[in-house]
């Protein structure tokens, strides 16, 4: 089961009930259709579109996407929608001063990396939740001292407000700001497989070694798909 947000033995993060049902719903159904059909769900909202093909209206299925976004690297460059077009790529959501889960994760993200390293199929973003005190500067060290190549693997910063309603509305995930907790904030230990078509297909617990092994054998079977 994914990590839909930071708990401590006092304080839980509060999450729309219905947000929670489909997260849960979606990621359960991601886990079985991966190992038994060789195959990933798409999750997010559908919408219907009508669209006239050879004179006949047909009606078809529009899957919900990533939001357009605009943010820096490490290195200050921009990275976009654009820049992920035609390729698979985790998100994840981290700040450098997380004394909690935040090391765990990037334990394993690094795991991924290695394996996926050299791929130009595959990317990984890490998004800080806290743009303040994470800079570009203290972002490419920490990149350097993680062993990414910053090309690859991307560290990404921008304005909060925008930065948490991608995390919530593109992504599935939570960034709250909250003093009472350790480092000031509770946010998703999730990582976040999207495919080419930038539709989220599945959620998996960055803390959890199984949970990580099961998102590379699942990149795999993306990069087959695509």
């Amino acid at each position: 089961m994914p990590i839909l947000a930071y708990k401590t033995k006092n304080n839980t993060m509060k999450l729309n009930i219905k947000s929670v049902v489909f997260i849960v719903t979606s990621c359960t159904l991601a886990a079985c259709n991966s190992s038994t059909q060789n195959t990933l769900p798409i999750l997010g909202n559908r919408v219907a579109e009508e669209k006239m093909i050879d004179g006949k209206l047909v009606v078809d299925t529009i899957y919900q996407t990533v939001p357009k976004f605009s943010l820096l690297n490490q290195d200050s460059v921009v990275v976009n929608n654009e820049t992920v077009r035609g390729k698979i790529y985790v998100a994840d959501f981290f700040f450098t001063s997380c004394p909690t889960i935040c090391p765990v994760m990037k334990k394993e993200m690094i795991r991924v990396y290695e394996k996926f390293k050299g791929n130009n199929q595959v990317l990984m973003l890490s998004h800080t939740i806290d743009p303040d005190y994470d800079t570009i500067q203290l972002l490419r060290d920490y990149a350097d001292r993680l062993g990414s190549d910053g090309k690859q693997w991307m560290f990404l910063c921008g304005e909060r407000k925008p930065l948490y309603e991608l995390a919530e509305k593109g992504y599935y995930a939570s960034a709250v700001v909250d003093s009472t907790e350790p480092g000031g904030f509770i946010h998703s230990g999730g990582f976040i497989l999207v495919d080419k078509q930038q539709r989220v297909r599945g959620i998996y617990d960055g803390t959890s070694a199984t949970d990580v092994d099961k998102l590379m054998v699942d990149m795999d079977v993306l990069l087959k798909e695509q």
